[in-house]
Order: C-alpha cells, then structure tokens, then sequence
C-alpha cells in the first residue's frame, strides 16, 4: 500500500439490524466525511483481500475530508477487533446496539424474506444449533463490544442504542458528530429509503428464484410504470413466522447474563430488554 493512500479515521462496526445504515447515512450527506456506499467487510469476510485491495475503497477521498467506512458484521466476528487494530490503531469506532431478541428475530425475518431460511422459527431462535448460528451469536454485545476494548481505548469507542435513534434522533446525530469532531453543519436528519423493508410485498419465492438470473438486466426496468403496475399485480405482503411468547423468553433467558454484562459497561440500565 502506497504512504499516499486513504485508510478510514472512523469505522461502524455494526450491530448488524441495529440501523447502522441511517447513521452512515446521516454523515455521507456532509460534504467533510467520505464513506464508501457499499460494506467492505475487509476485518471479517474479505480479509485474504488485502491491504491494496481495501484502500481502493477510499481513492475518491480528498485530502479535507474524514474517511470512514460501515461493516455491520465486524461486531460480532471474532477476528475483526485484532485485524482492525492492526492497520487502524487509532480509529474511532462507532457502535450500535438493538435489544438483542428484536435483532435477532430482524435478522430471522430478513433471510426468509429472502428464503434463505424456512418458518421453523423455533429451530433457528431457540438454539444456537442450527444453520444459522449467527441469529443469536450476533446479539452477545457484552462479549463483542470487550473484544474491541482489548485493542482500543475505551475513548475511541462510540455506543449508539437503537433506542435512542427512535426516540431522540437528532439528540444520536449531534452526539455522534461531537465524538468524530465534526461541526454542526445544521443538516436536517435524513430519511433512508430502504429496498427491502420488511413489510413491502414480494413476488413469491419460486417466480424470485426463477427471475434471478435476470436481475441485473431488469434493475434499469424497475422504475418503468408498467413494470411497477405489473409487479404491483403479482406482488404479495410476506406472512412472517410469530415470535411466540415461550420462545422470546427462552431468548431472554439465553441473553439475560450478556445483557447484565452489558448494562454494567455501558452504566446504563439495560433490563427492559430482559422483560415486556
């Protein structure tokens, strides 16, 4: 890697569904921070990549601007922190955190959006056993969060509840720009169009997966009328799999002695995400 190239001064590390997108939205309005559309996720899944690789993202940057990057599954891969630390030693890390029950049954309800998952939910929320492990490992912040203050100060790590960005957002913003030492420039908070919103209807599974193959060419057709009355037609809201009451208790459960954990780090009373 060249001495010229940019590497970020500031990286969102997740959690993932715990809308890291609208606060990486809210700073790539600015013009004075940088920050790449799409996620890298060089720490975790694309590290063999390498350094090269990774500084691409960031060539556009100009010499005035803060760089930054979002990951939202550098949180919870094991890896990341020590990677990160490595090539970033002084980064300010921004993260965010969902109860941990809603973020996994979010995530859940993400993949069999997509089908990647089927409506057991029971054997993908109530065990740590099954194929996607991830649902109620990405929720263990306690563990996570500790992972990263092993390689870096206490100072240089931002929490953002989920919480707060529903309730106080502009409150979330200016904390969020006074911690990267950006000024307030008086933007109004942005609003983000999300393409896949969990309650938007869907063509059924079986005509998306015959479709597939023919994504990108029928991308440029989507905002066509008639493509929209036609998709309008064949369209369906996707019936969602229940959270039971039994099963979010047993989450509860399995999270109760991490949320603890957390709420003490944090000196933050954490326990309504622990009760109804």
């Amino acid at each position: 890697m060249t001495q010229s190239t940019r590497l970020p001064d500031f990286v969102i590390i997740g959690a993932a569904k715990a809308a890291t997108t609208w606060v990486a939205n809210q700073l790539r309005v600015r013009p004075d921070v940088f920050m790449p559309g799409p996620e890298p996720h060089y720490f975790s899944r694309e590290y063999e990549r390498g350094e090269e690789w990774y500084g691409a993202w960031f060539k556009n940057s100009h010499a005035d601007q803060l760089v930054g990057e979002k990951s939202a599954d550098y949180l919870a891969d094991p890896l990341a922190a020590e990677r990160m630390s490595r090539l970033l030693p002084d980064a300010q890390i921004v993260v965010q955190l969902r109860n941990p029950v809603d973020r996994a049954y979010s995530d859940y309800c993400m993949l069999f959006r997509r089908g990647t998952v089927n409506g057991e939910i029971g054997k993908f929320l109530g065990s740590r056993d099954n194929p996607q492990p991830r649902f109620l490992n990405d929720g263990l912040y306690n563990q996570h969060l500790r992972r990263f203050l092993d390689h870096y100060p206490a100072a240089n790590i931002k929490t953002v509840l989920y919480e707060d960005i529903r309730t106080v957002p502009e409150e979330v913003v200016k904390h969020v720009n006074l911690f990267l030492g950006l000024p307030d420039l008086g933007h109004e908070i942005q609003l983000v169009e999300r393409a896949n919103v969990k309650d938007a209807p869907l063509l059924p599974l079986a005509m998306r997966r015959t479709l597939a193959p023919a994504k990108r060419l029928v991308a440029p057709l989507r905002s066509k009328p008639w493509f929209k009355a036609i998709h309008g037609t064949l369209a369906r809201e996707v019936a969602y799999p229940k959270l039971s009451h039994d099963l979010k208790q047993s989450m509860r459960d399995f999270y109760a002695k991490d949320v603890e954990g957390l709420g003490t780090l944090l000196q933050r009373d954490l326990s309504h995400w622990l009760s109804d």
